[in-house]
This record gives structure tokens, C-alpha cells and sequence, in this order.
């Protein structure tokens, strides 16, 4: 067989074998995603009813954004609950005869945290209690909060809110009884193009002739695209043993070089010159970091790693993890590996469109 030709054959081996993974976890299943009208929310939905769930129960408090996602879905598997995750007889009747649930709901904007902190931690941590409640109560067998790696030694609202939340589900595990729930976290950075995030804002100001304002020329952030994300935290669902905080590994981009990317490619769609719009420094807004951390040097004392994950085993679960040791140490954006403009370039086209698929 030509080299070019294996090539094509391992990489579609590679997709089938992801699939079926997915398909013998979930296959039949019944799913309940919270959160499910964001960004990761519709992603989650979309993965599962390609790995065959029997169905899909999509809870969010966004009326129109469920009305807006059954119109694009137009699947008689997914069910659209209106809701919220504070109110606690609505989180149990959610949680009836489900099998996975996925908790993506949140409070999520740094700055707007900073002046509504008790709204945060109604929604973030309260809510995260009242359906970790719901899950033991209804025997749900995993469940599984979305978190931020800015819970990693927080300086924000949303940062500690979110730091707390994966301390509550690590804890459930350990004080569940003789209930069946596995409980686990899965920690990342950004995910670009999704609702509220950076390049949203970037393209806006470059469509309207900029300037692009930057809030630190030395800003990193970890990054990835949302099809990956959702990937990653499908499979850790898959090898979770329950407690553990599953850590996406993630390159670092300077936030300097993803303006400057998306600058070239606005510019050269609309064929202006990448010269008529001007990067400016607006300073850091409340509650920011200049640099963001996806694991502590305490954490990585108890932590082993994957090709795909660093792995975190609380001390309140296991107090030895010898298999594939980290090195203690931090892991910062400031450190890198950064990626280049191509593979930003790159990223942020990984990231285009609406309910997309990937099954890296």
C-alpha cells in the first residue's frame, strides 16, 4: 500500500475506533446535559446522539436558546427542559431514569462575576449541590462537572466558585454511601469561538474597522477548540473510577498573536489591508489574570498523566498515585508550549460552525 494511502487508512481507523469507544459507553444511554443551550452544552448534545443515546435531556433557563437548538437539532431523542440548576424539586424530576449527567451550566463571565459574586455562587456552587443532591437521590451512575482553569489558584469569583464546585463533586464521592453515582470533574481553558468569548469580541472590533483592544500585550491563555474539548470530556467519562479531576492537556497562545491572526483573516476576506486596523491596550479588567494555570505544584504531588490528561487524584480518595508521575511543578500559560499563528489559524477554523463533530 502507498505511504499516502496508509496514511488516509490509520487516520480513518483512528475515527472508527473513536466512535465505537463512544458508542459501546453511551450507545442506548439516557443523558441529562445542564447548561445545554451554551457553547459546550449543544457540542455534548450533538456527540451524543452521534453515539446513539436513547436520549437526551437538554436543561437550561435560556428559553430562546432551546427553542433556537430544537429547531436545529430536529431530533425526536432530545428533550428540551426549561429550568434551573438552584431549584431543587426541578433538578430531581431532571434527573429520573438518567444514566450520565453532564453539569456544563454556569456563570462563566469573569468581569460580570466581580459585581454579582452572590448570583455566582448561587448558580455555580449552590446549583452544583443541588444536582449533585438529585443525582445521589434518583441513583444516576456518573456524573460529571464541566470546569475552568480558573479555578486553579482563583483570584476571581468565578475562579473560587468554580475551585469550590470541583472540591463538592470530588468530595461527593467520597461521602455517597451505598448510592452507585461516580462523580468527576474535567478541567480546561478556553475554548474558542464559543459565545462570550474573546474572538468574539475581536471580530467585532475588527468588522467595524478596530482598533482591537488587547487588555496585556504579555496575556497567554490555554486554548483549544470545542469539538476536542467535548472529545476529551466524553472520554473521561469513559475511564473515570470516580473523584478524579480529568486535566485536558493544552498548548498556551499569546493573546497578542491571536489578534494578530484574526486580523489577517478578517482583513483578507473583506480585502482591506491588514495595516487598517490598529491593536490598542485597554488594561486588565476586574478579576483578570495575565497568566491562567491548569494545575497547582500541590495537585501534580497526586497526579499521573495520559497522553491525553493529567489526572488528579484527591488525597480524600486515593493517597498514593505512583503510575506515570508528574514532575511537581505548576503548569502556567506563561510557560508554553505556545502555538504559532498558523496553528492558531488553524484552531480558530477547527472551531467554526454551530454543533459541529469531532471525534478526536
Amino acid at each position: 500500500m502507498p505511504e499516502s494511502a496508509q496514511c488516509v487508512y490509520h487516520i480513518v481507523k483512528a475515527i472508527i475506533s473513536g466512535k465505537n469507544a463512544l458508542t459501546q459507553t453511551y450507545a442506548g444511554k439516557k443523558v441529562l446535559v445542564t447548561g445545554g443551550t451554551g457553547s459546550i452544552g449543544r457540542e455534548l448534545a450533538t456527540h451524543l446522539l452521534a453515539a446513539g443515546v436513547e436520549v437526551v435531556r437538554v436543561l437550561s433557563n435560556d428559553e430562546n436558546g432551546l427553542f433556537d437548538m430544537q429547531e436545529r437539532l430536529n431530533d425526536h431523542r432530545v428533550r428540551y427542559l426549561l429550568g434551573d440548576v438552584r431549584d431543587n424539586e426541578r433538578m430531581r424530576f431532571a434527573c429520573q431514569d438518567i444514566d450520565f449527567v453532564f453539569h456544563a451550566a454556569a456563570l462563566k463571565h469573569v468581569p460580570i462575576g466581580e459585581y454579582n459574586p452572590f448570583e455566582v455562587v448561587m448558580t455555580n456552587v449552590v446549583g452544583t449541590k443541588t444536582l449533585i443532591d438529585a443525582c445521589l437521590t434518583q441513583d444516576v451512575k456518573r456524573f460529571t462537572l464541566i470546569s475552568t482553569d480558573k479555578a486553579v489558584n482563583p483570584i476571581n469569583t468565578l475562579g473560587a466558585s468554580k475551585l469550590l464546585c470541583e472540591k463538592l463533586v470530588t468530595d461527593a464521592e467520597a461521602y455517597k454511601g451505598h448510592h452507585p453515582t461516580k462523580f468527576c470533574s474535567v478541567r480546561f481553558g478556553n475554548v474558542l469561538q464559543t459565545r462570550g468569548s474573546v474572538t468574539e469580541t475581536f471580530r467585532r472590533q475588527i468588522s467595524r474597522g478596530g482598533p482591537v483592544i488587547l487588555t496585556d500585550e504579555e496575556m497567554t491563555r490555554f486554548a483549544l477548540d470545542r469539538g476536542t474539548a467535548v472529545a476529551r470530556v466524553l472520554k473521561a467519562v469513559e475511564s473515570t473510577e470516580g473523584g478524579e479531576i480529568f486535566v485536558i492537556k493544552m498548548k498556551s497562545l499569546r493573546i497578542r498573536d491571536l489578534a494578530e491572526a484574526m486580523i489577517e483573516e478578517v482583513t483578507t476576506m473583506q480585502e482591506r489591508p491588514v495595516s487598517s486596523i490598529q491593536i490598542q491596550v485597554g488594561g486588565i479588567r476586574p478579576g483578570e489574570k495575565i497568566h491562567e494555570e491548569l494545575m497547582t505544584e500541590e495537585e501534580t504531588a497526586n497526579c499521573h498523566e495520559t497522553g491525553e490528561f493529567y489526572i488528579v487524584t484527591p488525597r480524600i480518595i486515593s493517597s498514593q498515585v505512583t503510575k506515570n508521575k508528574v514532575t511537581p511543578r505548576s503548569y502556567t500559560s506563561r510557560d508554553g508550549p505556545f502555538m504559532n499563528k498558523e496553528e492558531i489559524r488553524n484552531l480558530l477554523n477547527a472551531s467554526k460552525g454551530d454543533y459541529s463533530s469531532h471525534w478526536n
